[in-house]
């Protein structure tokens, strides 16, 4: 049975009391941060990160970031942070900055396949901050189902998790709305991943050699443009063969009911039917299109 508690004001003993417990049974926490609702687990516990995993109905394949109290635990859990990448966590620690690290191979934990890399994040938000100092380093994912939008209040996130999680803590609306930007410091050179709440002239502002492949997508968007004229050039050349198409329409018309394995019963209104069912098979079919965790 899942408990919901305050995590605004000044009384907020029963919450971290009741969040810190479920942490170390190996529960799941749902918190606030300056982003989006979070769904936490400890870092350190794998049966707990798998429940996490579980909970969202993602795969391994997809580990949770690691969010921490201070940046002064960056060192403590990453390593070869090159002094580019400590510069950007410097400046905007707390704040909407993931970075994806090489980990210290000394850490006993298990967050999935993450290939020696841990993503690691300070949040701008006080109570959360706490809560982080007593239970110390949690994987948060956003606090909703695999393939639906981040939850933005805690009751949103108890509709889509339920029971799964043991304590939700409500802090209110979620102010930022926007995912954390994501950089990949592990080379010599910062590489946004994901653009977020933070955006990629902020991020050059402090580390101007921040690279990223939307750049490229951007300045290929020109020449996309200029390629839709030969594209529509070549339409007159598709009409010309539409009457070679519709001549066929009869030949294959009478073949369908063969197809089927029943004779025809009305040989003169075949055609039409099957000319509907070839227009069918023309529609496209729709792209399955889900937003992004």
């Amino acid at each position: 049975m899942s408990e919901r508690f305050d995590f605004t004001g000044d009384e907020l003993a029963p919450a971290y009391r009741a969040a810190v417990d479920a942490i170390e049974a190996g529960d799941l926490v749902v918190l606030p941060t300056d982003t989006v609702y979070g769904i936490a687990a400890d870092a350190f516990k794998s049966d707990a990160v798998q429940r996490l995993l579980d909970a969202k109905g993602r795969g391994r394949d997809m580990p949770p970031p690691v969010l921490i109290s201070v940046v002064e635990s960056l060192d403590a859990l990453a390593t070869d942070v090159p002094e580019s990448g400590r510069k950007l966590c410097e400046e905007f620690w707390p704040g909407p900055l993931t970075v994806i690290c090489h980990a210290q191979t000394s850490l006993m934990w298990d967050l999935g396949e993450t290939q020696g890399t841990v993503a690691l994040r300070v949040p701008d938000h006080e109570n959360t901050r706490e809560l982080l100092s007593r239970t110390g380093p949690l994987a948060v994912s956003s606090a909703n189902l695999s393939g639906q939008p981040a939850a933005l209040d805690v009751y949103d996130a108890e509709e889509q998790l339920a029971d799964s999680v043991a304590v939700y803590l409500d802090g209110g609306t979620a102010t930022g709305g926007q995912p954390s930007t994501i950089v990949d410091i592990t080379g010599d050179t910062p590489h946004v991943v994901r653009l977020g709440a933070l955006s990629l002239a902020q991020l050059r502002a402090v580390v101007p050699e921040v690279s990223t492949d939307l750049d490229d997508e951007k300045a290929e968007e020109p020449e996309k443009a200029e390629e839709k004229p030969e594209r529509a050039e070549l339409e007159p050349e598709r009409a010309e063969l539409e009457p070679e198409k519709a001549e066929l329409e009869p030949e294959k018309a009478e073949l369908e009911p063969e197809k089927a394995g029943q004779e025809p019963e009305a040989p003169t209104e075949e055609p039409v039917e099957a000319s509907k069912d070839e227009d069918d098979e023309k529609k496209p079919t729709e792209t399955d299109v889900r937003p992004a965790d």
